[in-house]
């Protein structure tokens, strides 16, 4: 009996492979670990299950579990394990223990597929209670070289009449260019009744997932495949592939980010992260690097050369060239920092700059706030950290060391070149280095006597 439940209104699961050895990345680090756009692989597709409400998510581990566990662990997923590799069939299998009384469908992702969409996602299941209701949804593309990958011989409206891998198919299925990705969506009622039924008779002796569709074929049930594009199924098994994928999703998030009003002046030089939000007429320069955790707010200026990671940018503000923005670091609205400028869980008030060679470091700066060059709080002493707080309109001076933890009144000045380890109080001037004293005609007298010296020397 069909089940008539709209998909939207049904509860989802997803069965994430994950048991691969990855030997072809050469790594320590397992192979779904491995980050694109600064995030793993593995949690792209959490987070893009997550977007679909699913109920369940099962992560199938094998080799390099541990990591794996590690990574999912804060994500509130079930871990299964295979134990042996013996096949996507054999693999998926492992999760039923863990879907044990669900009821409901069953997304079965790669952990190193990590590009796909939640819209995808949601087409696939959707195509899972169209009207001729298929056994199974296949997620096919249409690579511009097939290679060896499965074949998917199907009509015009999606319905498969055949699967096959490259290695069992036969000259006419392997000139088929539509090739199976290896995601699928079944019923949970369905999946591991079929997967009970598949067998290992083929060229490497493995239960292969894809012997499903057949299998429910034979059963008098068809079943459907959608296509997507080939770079949102691209999948990683070595450095190059993980590069690959890298680039084709940067140069998609850049496009967005124009198509939303950011300007990039170099848009090939500029790298975002999974999270990266720009906003409106945001300038972006040549040469910058966007790490997980930024949001640069409307009008905002990055220029060339900057790293920004873990921070926010207010409106107006200008960030560079060559500056560091590490976590926690706050600018707020036209605040600027200049060239060769770091600051790390500091926060810049309105209008306050830091343009030179300075180091900012647990630390509050107020409004208006004027930080000379060379510049440092001095917030560490080996064992503990300690904040710094620098008051409204307050001016520091050129090549000044504040001794955390430490205060600078509102509208304070302290000397160029001062030490300080204790606070100033508002509207004070902050002198804190020793006096100076000149010597009249030392110089020529010590140039004389090492000339001497030298000729003496060399006379010798």
């Amino acid at each position: 009996m069909t089940d008539t439940t709209p998909a939207a209104a049904r509860p989802l699961a997803a069965v994430i492979l994950a048991a691969g050895k990855g030997t072809r990345m050469k790594s320590d680090l397992h192979k779904v670990l491995h980050p694109v756009a600064g995030r793993p692989m593995l949690l792209h597709l959490i987070a893009a299950v997550g977007e679909m409400g699913a109920e369940r998510v099962v992560v199938v581990t094998g080799a390099g579990r541990e990591q794996v566990e590690a990574v999912v662990a804060p994500h509130g997923v079930a871990v299964a394990v295979q134990a042996e590799q013996l096949g996507t069939g054999h693999a998926v299998r492992q999760a039923e223990a863990a879907l044990v009384g669900f009821e409901g469908d069953v997304l079965v992702l790669y952990g190193d597929v990590p590009l796909v969409t939640a819209g995808t996602m949601r087409r696939m299941v959707e195509r899972l209670h169209a009207e001729d209701a298929p056994a199974v949804v296949v997620l096919g593309f249409r690579p511009s070289d097939p290679g060896a990958y499965g074949r998917v011989i199907a009509d015009a409206e999606g319905r498969i009449a055949r699967m096959v891998e490259y290695k069992d198919a036969s000259e006419p299925e392997r000139a088929e260019t539509l090739c199976n990705s290896g995601l699928m969506a079944v019923r949970g009622a369905d999946l591991f009744a079929l997967l009970a039924r598949v067998g290992n008779d083929n060229a490497v002796g493995e239960y292969y997932l894809p012997d499903i569709v057949m299998l429910a074929a034979a059963d008098g049930r068809g079943s459907a495949v959608i296509e997507t594009g080939a770079d949102e199924v691209a999948g990683v098994n070595s450095r190059g592939e993980l590069a690959t994928v890298e680039a084709g999703w940067q140069a998609r998030r850049r496009a967005e980010a124009m198509a939303a009003g950011a300007t990039l002046l170099a848009p090939e030089t500029v790298w975002f992260a999974h999270d990266t939000v720009l906003g409106r007429d945001v300038t972006v320069g040549q040469n910058v690097v966007f790490g997980p955790g930024v949001s640069v707010a409307d009008g905002a200026t990055i220029h060339a050369f900057s790293h920004l990671e873990g921070a926010e940018v207010g409106a107006g503000a200008e960030v560079g060239p060559y500056a560091r923005l590490r976590p926690g670091a706050v600018l707020e609205r036209k605040a600027k920092v200049g060239n060769f400028v770091e600051i790390k869980k500091a926060r810049l008030g309105e209008g306050a700059k830091a343009n030179h060679l300075t180091y900012l470091g647990d630390a509050e700066i107020g409004a208006g706030a004027n930080i000379g060059a060379g510049t440092i709080t001095c917030n560490y002493d080996g064992f503990l950290k300690y904040r710094t707080s620098i008051g409204t309109g307050a001016f520091v001076g050129s090549n000044s060391a504040l001794v955390a933890p430490v205060t600078i009144g509102d509208g304070a000045i302290v000397g160029a070149g001062s030490i300080v380890t204790g606070d100033v109080p508002a509207y004070a001037l902050a002198l804190a280095r020793a006096r100076q004293e000149n010597r009249a005609g030392w110089a020529a007298k010590f140039r004389d006597m090492m000339r001497a010296r030298k000729a003496a020397k060399q006379g010798g």
